[in-house]
């Protein structure tokens, strides 16, 4: 049980006691009573808006409350002082013994140092990256592949149980173009003279998919008609793109658990049975949909389609699930995925780029109405990220194959800085990636100044072992407040990871370590000025050990905050 939680109970137990006493009625809810730091850190180590919350309900005065509920907290052995403020906010300072025991568990725990049971086991689904198997992964795909992976690793850390998930969207138009692209370098590979002309891929990822498609097939369809080779080509080039973008997300780290065919869907039957489903309980209906806004086309004509009532569930208007010609609209496949998915998870997340943001209201309903409502079911939307080199955006363009590949990225810079730089703002605000700046070493750097925090303890500890200086046990009672207060932050991790879980944003896990990282700087920085500030004094023994031991406690939440991220803990920096 954390700090946080531990102090939750307490706080019950006096709700409790009081209810006993005749001074609070019993029954009252709680879920909206909180016990957090407070926002001013001269307030103490806790503040509680307890008698806030149940002054109303209580029918009394929430000072009045709060004195009373003060008195039961200053019981505690580890309380220093309680003081109301306001109207009645609880303030609470804990003794610096309570501080120096969550340093032992922070310690012994280890690894699993603000790992929870938060989610009680529930599955859940992130479905992340899913893009177009069309060619290798670029930058315009890594920060949602991060985010998602980030988040993945989060919900497990806090007790889901987790399923990565990748949609291979291999049934649209986008695939026969690639199709008709590897049947020219297919040609090419048999010696003819190509020209790519405008519309189709370009790239030169797409050669040893000819090449392959030449030894296996020889001159068999160099002069058939499309209909002969085209379904035979865009499967083999899918899968060539697939195994490609695999490899490209290994090199950051990331590996899903589940492929999802888009084109498997469809032959299984998949969305008319949802169709069907959807049907019975009057959710799809066949009607028209009104003429578009504005200047209507003058080849626009009103059009009976199979429509689902998203209107019933929040979006502005219904939407049809097939097009004139029969074909399964995006939403209508789309729909019968995430039935698909809600038969085999408890909650649905989605990672979806922003330029998606227009159907989010329509999936949203239909997963609502799938799912009767029982599925809890996310969308998180991902801003593009701005790729710059020598101060000039660099343009990332399949179609015209000049583009920034994501493994070309992550062999400049390492994966660790991609990945940690894609979490260094919330998800969905714009973002710039700049190749001079990720590896800057200076505190502006988010990426250097954490990591070097962890590299400096490993060289505290490898300074200490040369001085010949051995720790069986470290005197706690010599950690003064300046170093608590260190502490303190360390202490925090538990609730930030559980935050970061509930609100669905990873990215709050790189904002905690870079505040940790700048407060054991500050420490690490005192001692430039000041030699009795410094973590080694050789013939301090026992100072050195109990600051060796704080060293060794904010190393491993720096550790296991970057494992959250997906970034490796480096022990030197070059």
């Amino acid at each position: 049980m954390t700090l946080y939680h531990r102090f939750a109970a307490h706080l019950n137990a006096a709700l409790d006691a009081l209810v006993a006493a005749g001074d609070l009625p019993g029954g009252l809810e709680r879920r909206a009573v909180t016990v957090e730091p407070p926002r001013d850190v001269t307030h103490g180590d806790l503040a509680t808006n307890a008698a806030m919350v149940l002054a109303k309900p209580a029918g009394t005065n929430p000072r009045a409350l709060a004195e009373k509920i003060a008195a039961e907290l200053e019981k505690l052995p580890e309380v220093s002082a309680v003081s109301v403020a306001g109207p009645g906010f609880i303030n609470l300072s804990l003794t610096d013994d309570t501080w120096r025991d969550e340093l032992t568990t922070i310690v012994a725990e280890g690894a699993d140092y603000g790992r929870s049971t938060l989610g009680a086991g529930v599955s859940v689904n992130v479905e992340y990256v899913s893009a177009n198997p069309t060619g290798p992964m670029h930058m315009g795909h890594c920060r949602g592949a991060v985010v998602g992976d980030a988040l993945a690793t989060l919900l497990e850390f806090v007790g889901h149980r987790v399923i990565r998930e990748y949609y291979v969207n291999d049934a649209g138009g986008q695939v026969d173009v690639l199709a008709r692209s590897a049947h020219l370098r297919y040609r090419e590979a048999l010696g003819a003279t190509i020209e790519i002309p405008e519309g189709l891929y370009p790239g030169e990822y797409l050669k040893p998919v000819g090449e392959a498609l030449a030894a296996e097939y020889g001159d068999r369809y160099v002069e058939a008609p499309e209909g002969e080779w085209l379904v035979l080509f865009r499967k083999s080039a899918v899968a060539a793109m697939m195994v490609m973008i695999r490899a490209d997300l290994k090199l950051l780290g990331i590996v899903h658990e589940v492929f999802s065919s888009e084109a498997e869907l469809q032959a299984a039957g998949k969305p008319e049975a949802a169709e069907a489903w959807l049907r019975e309980r009057g959710l799809v209906y066949d009607g028209v949909l009104e003429a578009p806004k504005g200047e209507t086309p003058e080849d626009w004509e009103p059009v009976e389609l199979p429509l689902f009532r998203s209107s019933q569930f929040g979006d502005d208007q219904d939407r049809p699930i097939k097009k004139s010609n029969g074909q399964w609209t995006y939403f209508g496949a789309d729909l019968a995925y995430h039935f698909q998915k809600a038969q085999q998870a408890d909650q649905l997340i989605d990672i979806w780029g922003a330029d998606h943001a227009g159907t989010v209201k329509r999936i949203v309903a239909a997963v609502a109405a799938l799912t009767g409502g029982q599925t809890k079911f996310d969308v998180k939307l991902v801003q593009m990220v701005r790729l710059l080199r020598a101060g000039e955006p660099v343009k990332m363009s399949k179609r015209s194959g000049n583009f920034v590949t994501l493994a070309d990225v992550v062999g400049e810079v390492g994966k660790d800085v991609v990945r940690f730089t894609m979490l260094t703002r919330k998800a969905d605000a714009q973002m710039d990636f700049d190749f001079a700046k990720v590896v800057e070493a200076s505190k502006d750097n988010p990426v250097f100044y954490v990591q070097y925090a962890h590299a400096r303890i490993a060289s505290v500890h490898r300074k200490a072992a040369e001085a010949g200086i051995d720790c069986p046990d470290a005197a706690l009672s010599l950690l003064d407040t300046e170093e608590l207060a260190l502490v303190k932050l360390a202490a925090q991790f538990p609730r930030v990871v559980e935050g970061a879980a509930l609100a669905r944003e990873p990215h709050r896990i790189a904002f905690y370590l870079y505040d940790l990282a700048a407060g054991f700087h500050a420490l690490w920085n005192a001692g430039n000025d000041r030699p009795d500030r410094r973590f080694v004094i050789a013939d301090q023994t026992g100072l050195t050990c109990a600051r060796l031991y704080l060293a060794r406690g904010i190393g491993q939440i720096v550790r296991n905050g970057l494992g959250l991220m997906g970034v490796e803990a480096v022990e030197e920096m070059h």
